[in-house]
């Protein structure tokens, strides 16, 4: 997605769910005082059934480049079929604009991470949220796996080639954009030098390690104005929230 187009359209990328995170407090204790208020909230700042579309594993070789996909993200992929959608997640009858995201696992050097970009702070919609890459399935896509694998290669030069799509998953529709998002799991096979495709759109792209993700010191709840909150992770950098979390 271009700048232009990104203009045109307000950029109303399916990035984060209602609302803006007012009061962050630890997982795993009580109400603190407010750590950081606002979608560009980051580290340099404070330092068909009722899944409407089963999700479907995806037979692919692997080819003849790159790793092996990890056991524990071939099984992930197996259970796709049987992951169910909490009802505020839903799409409605009607469904929603159609979007996809690329939910992008590698094998790093510290251990196996998970592709997001930054949005730029600039943008009038989702401004400075972490995200994956993604976007709105345009009718050339053809369906949400090429629209995902495009918008990578869009915002962080992500090499569709490289790329072994697992599974697709379940729609999740989120209220705040009415985009209904599927997102498609996929192994980086062939990892390569990643950047912001787009710096008027995308300021950053990051490979964040599982392993700090899993740490219960980087996990917090958010909890937005408009209603309930849900989970977070603060990272090197990066503030992780609404619906990438």
């Amino acid at each position: 997605m271009t700048a232009g187009e990104a203009e045109e359209q307000e950029h109303a990328e399916p990035a984060a769910a209602d609302g803006t995170p007012g009061e962050v407090m630890r997982s795993e204790g009580g109400l603190s005082e407010p750590e950081g208020r606002g979608a560009a909230w980051t580290e340099e700042r404070g330092a068909g059934d009722e899944r409407r579309g089963k999700a479907v594993p995806l037979e692919r070789p692997a080819g003849e480049r790159g790793s092996t996909v990890p056991a524990w993200l071939t099984r992930l992929a197996q259970s796709a079929a049987d992951m169910a959608v909490p009802p505020g997640l839903r799409p409605p009858a009607g469904g929603g604009r159609r979007a996809a995201v690329l939910i992008l696992f590698g094998d790093g050097p510290g251990g196996p991470d998970l592709l997001l970009v930054q949005r730029s702070p600039w943008l009038r919609r989702h401004a400075g949220q972490p995200a994956f890459p993604g976007g709105a399935i345009d009718e050339s896509d053809g369906g949400p796996v090429p629209a995902a694998l495009r918008e990578a290669e869009e915002e962080a030069r992500v090499d569709p080639a490289g790329v072994q799509v697992l599974a697709v998953l379940p729609e999740l529709f989120i209220v705040r954009s009415g985009f209904t998002v599927t997102p498609v799991l996929a192994w980086w096979r062939d990892p390569a030098p990643v950047e912001p495709g787009d710096p008027a759109e995308i300021t950053a792209v990051a490979r964040v390690r599982i392993a700090d993700l899993a740490d219960p010191a980087n996990r917090l709840t958010v909890r937005y104005p408009t209603g309930p909150g849900g989970p977070a992770f603060r990272l090197p950098g990066m503030f992780v929230w609404g619906f990438t979390a």
